[in-house]
């Protein structure tokens, strides 16, 4: 059964950074799309960036994190990462990692995702 698993969310002053990571389990990430969303209280849940492993991996991310969020793996840990520098309160979420289908991968929204992990906090306090 494929499991991910979110480690790394915690709390943070405004400026700082924290890693994420996703491991997957019994699912290999090569060749597919992975991806990391977000979910605030009282808001929907947003796509913060995504990538498919591919020959050349390709990357798309949220606007709001252009710039400050780098999503990346290790095909042979079967792990996915998002580095997230400059946080600031707003970043403040409960961050999921994701699957998706290669095709959708650009734009993956909520209900296209086929794997869902439980969830790891992020506060960022200013």
């Amino acid at each position: 059964q494929v499991k991910l698993v979110e480690s790394g969310g915690g709390p943070v002053q405004a400026g700082g950074s924290l890693r994420l990571s996703c491991a997957a389990s019994d699912y290999t990430i090569r060749n597919t799309c992975m991806g990391w969303f977000r979910q605030a209280p009282g808001k929907e849940r947003e796509r913060v960036a995504t990538i498919y492993f591919g020959t050349d991996n390709i990357f798309y991310y949220g606007d709001s994190v252009k710039g400050r969020f780098t999503i990346s793996g290790d095909n042979a840990k079967n792990m996915l990462y998002l580095q997230m520098n400059s946080l600031r309160p707003e970043d403040t979420a409960l961050y999921y990692c994701a699957t998706g289908r290669r095709d959708q991968c650009a734009g993956l929204k909520s209900r296209d995702v086929v794997y869902w992990g439980q969830g790891t906090q992020v506060t960022v306090s200013s």
